[in-house]
């Protein structure tokens, strides 16, 4: 315990805000470009880095790249606020008998849905968790609270790795690897580059779904002994109530808002055109954001039933995505510096020179878990250590699925050291960061053995 307490106390003390970290950065990034980089313009080196910041922060692609990101979450946060959504958690409440299957069917669960939407599991293990713990304080069933919040958060640990994952879903778009490289790399190392890759070789790949599933019974199994092994916790908790829609004294096209048949309609309208549109992609498995963003709107639209409940939930949920609304823009900035002043081939001849085709993938692995502490979003990362890590397998030869995943496994599994995505669960299981961190910490040392040894074996 007294780790976690140090962890938290650093947190707490040399830690700001995401924000004021990605300003420090951008600060940072200015220094060493000037510093490392030879001025090839007439203008004043400082000038020229900054023209290259700015273009960086208004690259149109990104700037796609950013809202999609911002639909992902806000729509599987909405996904979580429908009817059966509310039910199914209330069903796998009815289950929880003991401390040990408290842990169990939060954990388990919460994998699950995190591996198809990350903003879903953020959302659905936080409120599974503190429903599980209504549950048991109803039931006088001794339980430990905070090791059952923290199996709602193991979620975001296989994010990544899944089908939102930012890596796999956004290179399996034809022509964003070429567009992402194209002021960074050479013409002969664009020319490797493939259109695309798909996600049949990055998250539905056979190796990846079988460290998935190793990930996901080796947590849960571990948060079902934990859960019999250490001593029940003291936890006093409201009934958490799901924000319902009346529809008293509707008037003329105000019915349109609660009806229940144009929601239906245009619902399954989106889901058909879907369907029509990307069945193709869906039989090679190849996923993008434009794809899984259309399919969770159907979907969300059709579990609300009316417009007036989904529209509710989208402005409870739209506020997760201020990071990304703000955090981004400088994100792509640093990237603009680093790929158009030449510091990326720099950084990335420096990991060449240290690894080999077998040791590329782990220090990949290891920078990106340390990157996530001071870049806590997959997207923003991506963007700003993905360049680094293609021209770093190509270099040396690293299947480029492989090396992507690699980023995408580090960047996830220090989200149990970083509480920064945490913030949500903890303000609705009621939960401090100091309490669930024994357990995210546990659960980050067996997933990285594994991620580390699926790695080395691949």
């Amino acid at each position: 315990m007294g780790l976690t307490k140090v962890i938290e106390h650093l947190f707490r003390r040399y830690l700001p805000s995401p924000f004021t970290i990605a300003v420090l950065l951008t600060l940072l990034t200015i220094v060493m470009a000037l510093i490392f980089t030879e001025n090839t313009s007439d203008k004043n080196h400082l000038v020229t880095i900054l023209s290259f910041w700015e273009n960086g922060i208004w690259n149109n692609a990104l700037l796609v790249f950013a809202y999609q990101m911002m639909l992902i979450l806000v729509l599987g946060h909405v996904l979580v606020l429908s009817k059966p959504i509310e039910k199914l958690i209330l069903k796998i409440t009815k289950f929880v008998h003991n401390p040990s299957s408290a842990a169990l069917l939060v954990a388990l669960p919460t994998l699950l849905v995190s591996f198809f939407n990350w903003g879903l599991g953020l959302i659905f293990g936080a409120i599974l968790a503190r429903k599980v713990g209504e549950h048991a304080q109803a039931n006088n069933i001794s339980i430990n609270y905070p090791l059952v919040g923290a199996s709602g958060y193991a979620g975001l640990m296989v994010w990544h790795g899944g089908i939102s994952g930012s890596a796999p879903i956004k290179v399996s778009e034809f022509g964003h690897l070429k567009g992402l490289l194209q002021d960074v790399s050479t013409s002969e190392t664009l020319a490797q580059l493939p259109d695309s890759i798909s996600t049949s070789l990055t998250v539905f790949s056979t190796w990846n779904l079988i460290l998935f599933v190793l990930v996901a019974i080796s947590i849960s199994g571990l948060a079902y002994f934990l859960g019999k092994t250490t001593k029940p916790s003291k936890f006093n908790l409201n009934e958490y109530k799901f924000k319902s829609v009346g529809k008293e004294q509707l008037e003329g096209a105000e019915r349109l808002d609660y009806s229940k048949i144009v929601a239906a309609i245009f619902g399954i309208f989106i889901l058909s055109a879907f369907l029509f549109q990307y069945l193709p992609a869906i039989r090679s498995l190849n996923i993008t954001p434009n794809m899984l963003n259309f399919f969770m709107l159907g979907l969300a639209i059709l579990l609300h039933g009316n417009f007036k409940s989904f529209l509710v939930a989208v402005e409870e949920a739209i506020g997760d995505t201020s990071g990304i609304l703000i955090q981004f823009p400088l994100y792509f900035g640093i990237m603009g510096i680093m790929g158009s002043s030449g510091m990326i081939n720099t950084i990335s001849d420096f990991f060449v020179s240290i690894s080999t085709t077998v040791t590329l993938p782990i220090f990949t692995f290891l920078s990106a878990g340390l990157v996530n502490i001071f870049v806590p979003s997959g997207g923003g990362q991506w963007a700003v250590q993905g360049p680094l890590v293609i021209e770093s397998a190509l270099q040396l030869g690293v299947p480029l699925p492989k090396a992507i995943m690699a980023l995408a496994y580090g960047d996830q599994v220090t989200n149990m050291l970083q509480p920064f995505w945490a913030l949500p669960l903890l303000g609705i299981t009621k939960l401090k960061a100091k309490e669930i961190l024994p357990y995210t910490l546990i659960f980050m040392l067996i997933g990285s053995l594994i991620y580390i040894g699926g790695l080395l074996i691949i």
